[in-house]
């Protein structure tokens, strides 16, 4: 009965692959369960006990990285950078130090508000009040404040609004945005093409930066390179850091034409520090602008490229250390 052999033969066939199937799929999904989710960059980059919390605040949503003991520092990145710049020097710092590292609105893994028609949400306003609100709500009234690049500009602010605040503030290769605005230069324009170049109506220096960010991933092998570049891709965060750049030159230009206007400083201790090879250093009398600003300013050049806490740590370390214990 040839028919009746077939028949049986196939339903046999039938009944074996089914079976391998759904073992294969059982192997797949319990190797799926068994092999962990990646670990986030933070994780391993900073000390065993550092923890992650996500704060909400009166206009964004704050990643932060707690870690250490002691008094209270605030740390801010610069652009296009997050807060795991401060990878190199925070397991020092944190031995004196409970550091509390953001990721600034907009930038790393920190909400991305739109802008608003006048950029208003990337007012550093708004972004200062977004630090203060990350230390009140863990439990902090006063503290120390480190800043790099943008973060300096957000410190600075900070220092304006909330002088019963920070105690003592810290900013990184920087001059005051007013001042570089103030005072154009060819040689300004040509070290910092972008501050001009981000300006532009949206989206056409994001849709650049897609291109040209996009294109480094593609390449990018370094760990802290591919950590950076998920977040530069990100469609959002492009256009966050161009309208955080907006927001310098329009609308906080006038909040710090009232504070000129009205002779406000920076009361609390504010320490300066700056490549001395760099773009600033060679370009601006660094420390004397910043004397202008405060009322207790003091400041040196170290070595090192614009992200001194990256380039040279050791230096940078020092130097905060220094000035963090001051009395």
């Amino acid at each position: 009965m040839p028919d009746e052999i077939f028949s049986a033969t196939r339903r046999l066939l039938l009944q074996q692959a089914a079976f391998a199937s759904g073992a294969a799929a059982l192997m797949a999904g319990k190797a799926a369960a068994q092999t962990p989710a990646k670990e986030p960059a933070w994780k391993h980059l900073f000390p065993p006990g550092f923890r992650n919390e996500r704060i909400k605040t009166t206009g964004a949503e704050i990643n932060t990285v707690i870690g250490g003991s002691g008094p209270p520092v605030l740390l801010f990145h610069g652009a296009p950078q997050s807060l795991i710049t401060w990878r190199l020097i925070a397991p020092d710092l944190a031995k004196d130090y409970t550091l509390v590292m953001c990721d600034l609105r907009g930038y790393g893994d920190s909400s991305k508000p739109p802008g608003g028609g006048d950029h208003s949400d990337y007012s550093k306003r708004p972004m200062a009040l977004d630090g203060v609100e990350v230390m009140r709500h863990l439990g902090y009234n006063q503290f120390r404040m480190v800043g790099h690049d943008r973060g300096g500009r957000v410190g600075r602010r900070m220092a304006l609004d909330h002088p019963d605040k920070v105690t003592k503030l810290a900013v990184l290769d920087i001059v005051p945005a007013h001042y570089l605005y103030s005072h154009v230069t060819i040689d300004f324009v040509q070290a910092y093409f972008h501050w001009f170049n981000y300006l532009r109506r949206a989206p056409g220096p994001e849709d650049e930066l897609q291109k040209v960010n996009d294109a480094r991933a593609a390449r990018a092998t370094n760990e802290i390179q591919i950590e950076y570049l998920r977040n530069n891709t990100d469609p959002a965060s492009i256009h966050a850091m161009c309208e955080d750049y907006r927001a310098s030159a329009s609308i906080d230009l006038k909040l710090d034409a009232a504070d000129i206007k009205a002779g406000k400083k920076i009361q609390c201790p504010l320490r300066v520090l700056w490549a001395a090879n760099g773009a600033m250093g060679k370009l601006y009398d660094v420390l004397s602008i910043w004397k202008d600003e405060g009322v207790n300013v003091s400041g040196k050049g170290l070595p090192g490229n614009h992200s001194l806490q990256e380039s040279a740590p050791k230096e940078t370390l020092a130097e905060l250390q220094q000035f963090l214990r001051e009395a």
